[in-house]
């Protein structure tokens, strides 16, 4: 029994040892970024097919929002929230982390060969900062509902027998203000502005970019900035504008 405990301890302490040096490693941090924006990559197309379900009308959009919040007895979209804040706060953390490194270690030679990717690394820290409180923002008057009364019984629905929350109408309400629709349309730019370099540099990171793959891989990352541009941008401006009642 001593002998497994301490062969326990021995591999835990490699193990933790091998993700450490990894996580340090600048490789590592790289891989890291990728994997998770790869996450939240795929999440985005996700979120836009079921924001999309607004055009589709109150029913179809409110049967959408109760499936995602009572999906395997509620325990669903805490382990998607779970997920996805972890592989956000992976992606921040490692990239500000290698933006630091990168400075650390530049020369002067290597700022005159480099000023161009240095440009786009600073303009990819502002645009996912910017991101980074859009989210924050975008929980609090959805999911959390602070600040307004998103939460009373004006939102109260019965949906098939069961009591549900009426979110159509919270994002009607929502985008009816003009600042929040402003605010998101500052946040998809800095999203997409984001993306436009991110997406096919996730190919580059992995490996699966080449001089055959190049041109195709930058033509997808721009049709996807595109269709998320405009997919999620159609939502508050269509509801804002009176296109969607």
């Amino acid at each position: 029994m001593a002998v497994t405990s301490i062969n326990y301890f021995i591999f835990m302490q490699a193990l933790l040892g091998s993700i450490a040096s990894f996580w340090n490693s600048s490789i590592g941090k790289k891989f890291i970024v990728a994997i998770t924006g790869l996450m939240l990559v795929v999440f985005l197309l996700g979120h836009l097919s079921g924001n999309l379900l607004i055009f589709a009308g109150r029913d179809a959009f409110n049967e959408y929002a109760y499936f995602l919040h009572h999906m395997l007895h509620g325990v669903g979209v805490w382990i998607a929230r779970i997920g996805l804040l972890g592989a956000l706060v992976l992606h921040v953390v490692a990239t500000i982390q290698l933006t630091i490194q990168n400075k650390a270690s530049r020369t002067d030679y290597k700022v005159q060969k480099s000023q161009r990717s240095t440009l786009s690394s600073t303009l990819m820290i502002w645009s996912g900062l910017t991101i980074l409180s859009f989210i924050v923002y975008h929980i609090l008057h959805f999911t959390v509902r602070a600040g307004n009364d998103y939460n009373s019984v004006e939102y109260a629905i019965m949906l098939h027998g069961h009591k549900a929350h009426d979110a159509y109408t919270m994002v009607m309400h929502g985008f009816s203000w003009m600042p929040a629709v402003i605010a998101y349309v500052i946040a998809m730019i800095s999203l997409c502005s984001h993306l436009s370099h991110g997406v096919a540099s996730i190919f580059q990171t992995l490996g699966l970019r080449n001089k055959k793959s190049a041109a195709a891989i930058d033509l997808g990352a721009k049709l996807y900035t595109l269709i998320i541009f405009v997919g999620f941008l159609s939502v508050p401006l269509s509801i804002y504008f009176g296109f969607v009642k």
